[in-house]
């Protein structure tokens, strides 16, 4: 493959801050510059210069259409394509595009999930341009990045609530600033988020109806081998998925999406790919794109990419690290220690805002990344616990420890790190080890949200996040602003705050059973384990009053919300559990059937043949595959009537409780007797391919 140039290369597909530069006039651009940083209305003679200006870029990169490029409520991104052909009088078109175009589109907004906020003959929807996120071209069509909101106003997508609640944190944190004697432009919040995902053969992918329907194998027998010998996580990255890598890299350069780190992660055929931070709208943008540039460009080399979270049981899950961090205009971290983090008051009362946020809205953040893929990920195999809690190190935690004490902190210096050999260089150690079972882990200068699922919208999250902050930041403004003895204050409210949330800061192993004893009884932390237990605790009186108080959602917006998501939960599970159903019967029983016949007559044969042969393996086999037919019978009957029973309810609480409660534990019986079939029959009796085929396909 011919190397790119990667500078020549980067953002070519981007109608980006260099190209507005250079082809927008000094007004037009300061215009929109000022919009785009300080949040400000935008001019309708600014957008037709912009608009003339993008078409004629988007044209001359061979582009034909144009799409308002936006986030609904399914999860994936939505686009209707429009070209920029129009009629002229001498018979022939004319490429056109309009300042109306590009600030207003009009899909459908009845048949997106709505939450019971529009009626099906309610079918006005508005998509409106989001300046701050910069369009691009894809597969010839110029994608404009936008909200999408219905003819009454209400948000139907997740771009909108996540612009809310970076408005309402810019607003509380540069509160804050002003009151340590800084102004500043814009606070933003900024994230970089790991992908995690699976890479099989696309051959092997089409033989799985299970892959091909939910994205996650519901049978299948552990191979020999899986990721006991940690061989393969940061080994050498075969040749196959090299060129994918290549690929994707190149494509998401194009797009301006900052892909910086590659490696394979723990399980066989698990990989991971790493953005460099940008802003948590752009970001959110960019993670979307990439999920989708990854199932394209893995289908060009004969892959399938996988996202769902626990495609395969008894190996690693699939995890999206949200790496979250809030920055000035100026590039000043508002999360970073300094040199010395004990005298960063500033800091500190960041610091404290998010530990208090994190406590506070606990069930927010579990809520926010549950899905039925993610329930079966987190708790094991480096995806942290249900239980939400914070790690800070030993450094900040003896820090917060000797405020809250009012003892001096006795600072520790950085060791330098010997690997007693001559030839090595030394370098000064970390003061604190990393927590890969933590939810919520500092880092040096940022949080790392690992909870979410690999499939998920970053911005659910980062909603919440967001929001969770922007409140404890409020609080702290409301009561510092117009005090006597700032300093005073200030040393009282880090104090007060750290002995009012210590409970949420833990630096252990968050998968032992102690843990879990500690924080729910002793700590009084929510253990909520699945996403039927979190979701209805978004209407949470608390909840509701913090997030419509602030403007992120209304409080109907909410409703709806809750609505998706637990009718998309039982969604899921209820296609899983009728594929299980339909692989049971039209091909498992089937062949187990047969081969229970071909045993019978190969002991028939050589019974004949002389009756000194015992048949001991044949008959054996037949007799315990005989008892497993019976068992997958009685099992896939068993859930045959829970998934009927689930139309008997009329609340999705209530199905979704059923679904939790009845019909997932009978799959996992359903799947616990074919799997041992699978171990007793011959792989060509078998109809699927195995483990083994699926995680090594790509080698």
């Amino acid at each position: 493959m011919e190397k790119q140039n990667v500078p020549e290369i980067f953002g070519t597909m981007v109608f980006d801050d260099r190209v507005m530069r250079a082809r927008l006039s000094s007004e037009v651009y300061n215009s929109l510059k000022k919009t785009i940083d300080e949040n400000t209305k935008l001019d309708v003679d600014v957008a037709e210069a912009v608009a003339q200006e993008m078409k004629e870029w988007a044209v001359e990169k061979g582009a034909t259409h144009f799409t308002h490029w936006f986030q609904p409520l399914t999860g994936v991104t939505a686009e209707k394509h429009d070209s920029f052909i129009s009629p002229s009088p001498d018979g022939g078109v004319i490429m056109e595009f309009s300042g109306k175009e590009l600030i207003k589109g009009e899909p459908d907004a009845s048949s997106f999930p709505s939450g019971g906020l529009r009626a099906t003959f309610e079918a006005r929807g508005y998509t409106a341009w989001d300046p701050t996120s910069y369009a691009f071209i894809k597969d010839h069509t110029l994608c404009i990045p936008t909200a999408f909101c219905s003819y009454s106003g209400d948000a139907l997508d997740k771009k909108t609530p996540l612009l809310r609640s970076m408005q309402a944190l810019d607003k509380q944190a540069k509160r804050i600033l002003a009151l340590f004697g800084k102004k500043v432009k814009y606070v933003r919040t900024s994230v970089g988020s790991e992908q995690e995902y699976f890479l099989v053969d696309e051959k092997v992918f089409n033989q799985r109806p299970d892959l091909i329907y939910t994205g996650r194998t519901l049978f299948g027998a552990m191979p020999p081998k899986g990721q006991e010998l940690d061989d393969h996580y940061f080994g050498v990255i075969k040749p196959r998925v090299t060129a994918f890598m290549e690929d994707l890299n190149t494509e998401l350069w194009k797009l301006g999406i900052l892909a910086k780190t590659e490696h394979n992660e723990v399980a066989p055929a698990q990989h991971e790919l790493a953005p460099i931070f940008s802003t948590t709208n752009v970001a959110t943008d960019n993670n979307q794109l990439t999920m989708e540039i990854m199932q394209k460009v893995a289908r060009k080399h004969g892959l399938v990419c996988l996202l769902h979270e626990k495609p395969f049981a008894g190996v690693n899950g699939s995890g999206k690290h949200n790496n979250w961090s809030m920055a000035t205009d100026e590039g000043v971290n508002l999360l970073s220690p300094g040199a010395t983090p004990y005298e960063n008051a500033q800091f500190l009362l960041f610091l404290t805002a998010v530990i208090k946020a994190v406590d506070e809205y606990q069930d927010l953040l579990r809520l926010s990344v549950a899905t039925a893929g993610n329930d079966h990920r987190l708790g094991a195999n480096e995806a942290p616990p249900a239980i939400i809690s914070v790690f800070l190190g030993d450094e900040i935690t003896a820090i917060l420890d000797a405020i809250k004490s009012d003892a001096p902190y006795e600072g520790k210096e950085r060791e330098i790190l010997k690997l007693g050999v001559h030839s090595l260089p030394r370098f000064s150690k970390d003061t604190t080890d990393r927590n890969r079972t933590s939810p919520f882990a500092f880092t040096g200068n940022k949080f790392e949200f690992r909870s979410l699922g690999s499939s998920n919208s970053i911005a659910c999250c980062n909603i919440m996040l967001n929001a969770a902050v922007a409140d404890a930041l409020r609080e702290f403004a409301d009561r510092l602003e117009g005090v006597e003895n700032f300093e005073e204050e200030l040393h009282n409210l880090i104090k007060e705050t750290i002995k009012a949330h210590e409970r949420i800061i833990f630096n252990g192993n968050g998968y032992t059973d102690e843990w879990v004893k500690e924080a729910t009884e002793v700590r009084g932390l929510s253990n909520l384990k699945t996403t039927a237990d979190a979701m209805p605790h978004l209407l949470d009186e608390k909840n509701k009053k913090m997030l419509t108080g602030l403007k992120v959602f209304s409080e109907s917006e909410l409703h709806s919300r809750c609505e998706i998501m637990l009718e998309n939960y039982c969604k899921t599970v209820n296609i899983e559990g009728h594929t299980m159903v339909d692989m049971v019967r039209k091909n498992y029983l089937p062949a187990i059937e047969q081969n229970l016949y071909n045993l019978a007559k190969a002991v028939s044969m050589m019974k004949s043949v002389s009756n000194q042969v015992k048949c001991k393996y044949e008959v054996s086999t037949m007799e315990r595959l005989s008892e497993l037919t019976d068992e997958i019978l009685d099992k896939v009957e068993d859930l045959e009537k829970a998934l009927a029973d689930l139309k008997g309810y009329d609340e999705i609480i209530k199905t979704s409780e059923a679904i939790r409660d009845d019909v997932l534990p009978k799959m996992e019986k359903l799947r616990k007797y074919v799997d041992e079939a699978e171990m007793l029959s011959g792989e060509k009796c078998w109809p699927f391919p195995s483990y083994g085929k699926l995680l090594f396909s790509v080698y």
